[in-house]
């Protein structure tokens, strides 16, 4: 899908009446999320997000009962349009200033803390979604790097269903980076709540040391994250088995954009072969 499609979609959806070709596009990977006037609207890439998207917004509504300051849900349910599952959020006021890994730790405490909802959360499919990504991608990439995927993920798959985690299971965010968290005047707040689950709450800590070792996170901001945590993951004996994970899901989830980005391309092979060599010193980038 790329912004053509998704601004198509959104003007069918009539949810911006008016609107929809001026709308601001913020963000496109799997879904397309455009802004104006007091909204947001995500356009998902295709009809298979359209339970996710529901329960995004089943989400959202039990967070803001509970008080995990979060984004808001504007529009009840879910639409399909095109084939495309459409949703309506409030808009957040401006961001005040970057967020930061403190805010995520924060955050995350509260999230960690909060009891499971009164509907059932899925556990956390990290790996879920590299099937699918992969086929997006096609023939934009070798078949033998897809095949190694595959495998890698199914092997991280049986050793993390046998990990022993260190904290109690529970509600986390799923994605837990600060760039879902939003900064406003009235201080920070959850953003992309599609990957919300009970699982274990390593998930959503593995994530910043991943940021660590392979994005560029300095030093001194992955301490302030466990120090604003209470913990550090690296001492669990299960966090390798999760980072190597999400890093199998990050390098295919670049794969779907392959076909349309040649950025893309170089960044899915830069990342193959770093997983291929086992050379945890080569830096990826954010896409």
């Amino acid at each position: 899908m790329d912004e053509a499609r998704a601004r198509d979609v959104l003007a069918a959806a009539a949810v911006l009446p008016g609107a929809a070709r001026k709308a601001r596009l913020l963000a496109l990977g799997e879904n397309a999320v455009f802004a104006a006037g007091d909204l947001v609207v995500k356009v998902g890439r295709d009809a298979e997000l359209l339970d996710r998207a529901r329960r995004e917004l089943d989400i959202a509504v039990w967070l803001a009962e509970v008080g995990v300051p979060a984004v808001r849900a504007a529009e009840p349910k879910a639409l399909l349009v095109d084939g495309h599952p459409v949703t309506v959020w409030h808009r957040l006021p401006d961001a005040v200033r970057p967020a930061e890994p403190g805010d995520l730790a924060e955050l995350l405490r509260v999230v960690h803390a909060t009891p499971l909802p009164p509907f059932e959360l899925p556990a956390r499919d990290l790996l879920g979604g590299v099937e699918r990504w992969l086929r997006l991608a096609g023939d934009a990439i070798d078949p033998a790097n897809a095949a190694y995927l595959r495998e890698r993920r199914d092997g991280f798959a049986a050793r993390a269903a046998a990990l022993t985690p260190h904290l109690p299971p529970g509600p986390i965010h799923g994605d837990a980076l600060p760039r879902n968290v939003h900064v406003g005047p009235g201080g920070p707040v959850l953003v992309d709540l599609e990957t919300v689950s009970t699982d274990l709450r390593e998930h959503d800590l593995v994530v910043m040391a991943l940021s660590h070792d392979r994005y560029g996170l300095t030093d001194e901001a992955y301490a302030s994250f466990t120090e604003a945590y209470g913990w550090d993951v690296r001492e669990w004996d299960g966090c390798s088995v999760l980072r190597g994970a999400r890093e199998t899901a990050s390098c295919a989830w670049v794969a779907q954009h392959a076909p349309s980005n040649p950025k893309a391309l170089a960044e899915f092979e830069r990342r193959v072969a770093s997983l291929r060599e086992a050379d945890e010193t080569v830096r990826w980038y954010p896409f």
